[in-house]
């Protein structure tokens, strides 16, 4: 597997996305995550790196894990074997807070780490975003509301993430993909946006792609797909239709 994160590491997180986007591909960053607080158990046994592996063959242009423990299930360790396990880059998303994060999710094998504006005061989100780039990493900074989007938009940013859902109630609320048509006109052109949660169908994927968004986060949905490999490529292939 040294080889394949050797591939991981020269193809960064935002290309990723865009040569996927540029091939007619939906660019989908399918989601590795144990516990909904919603929901409950996703893997139901199986194991995570085996599913990484078929979101990757199903034609996911990125992965992402959940390594909150508390309320996900998630931990580093999750994240070190789905990065060894996958040739695609691989997000970080917790609720991080401050610099050891960095160096930490850098040192398991991902390449861009979630900074939620939400969760962290100003200064220390401006201060990982900077010491993520020095460590090598992109960063996904994730919004919610006008406020935060403001705010966001001071930044050098590689990706802005639109949760449609408020990250803040554990994603127990039942977000819709308006939160992210109406963010977006909000969005300078060049801005590369994501569109995170309550996406679960092509018709939704195309719906916010057409209203100016790269690509989309996907998680739930596909973990509890009764086929997670077709669940992924119906995503992914959603432009055409």
């Amino acid at each position: 597997m040294e080889s394949d994160n050797r591939l991981a590491d020269e193809l960064k997180f935002s290309e990723a996305l865009l040569t996927a986007r540029a091939a007619g591909r939906v660019p989908l960053i399918s989601e590795v995550k144990c516990i909904s607080p919603k929901v409950g158990n996703l893997l139901s046994g199986r194991d995570p790196a085996e599913l990484a592996r078929a979101m990757e063959a199903a034609g996911a242009a990125c992965i992402s894990v959940v390594t909150e423990p508390k309320h996900f299930g998630g931990s580093m360790d999750l994240l070190r074997k789905v990065a060894d396990a996958v040739s695609v880059p691989v997000l970080r998303k917790d609720f991080v807070r401050g610099r050891d994060d960095i160096r930490a999710t850098k040192e398991a094998g991902a390449s861009c780490l979630l900074l939620i504006v939400a969760v962290l005061e100003w200064p220390v989100l401006v201060e990982m975003h900077r010491e993520a780039h020095d460590c090598g990493l992109e960063t996904l900074v994730e919004v919610h509301n006008e406020a935060e989007l403001a705010r966001a938009l001071t930044l050098d940013l590689d990706l802005l993430g639109i949760n449609n859902r408020d990250i803040l109630a554990l994603e127990k609320d039942d977000g819709t993909v308006s939160t992210t048509q109406e963010l977006i006109k909000l969005v300078p052109p060049g801005i590369r946006v994501i569109s995170e949660s309550a996406v679960s169908t092509p018709e939704e994927v195309r719906t916010v792609i057409e209203a100016g968004a790269l690509g989309v986060l996907v998680g739930t949905s596909i973990l509890l797909a009764p086929n997670v490999a077709e669940a992924v490529r119906r995503l992914v292939c959603a432009l055409e239709n």
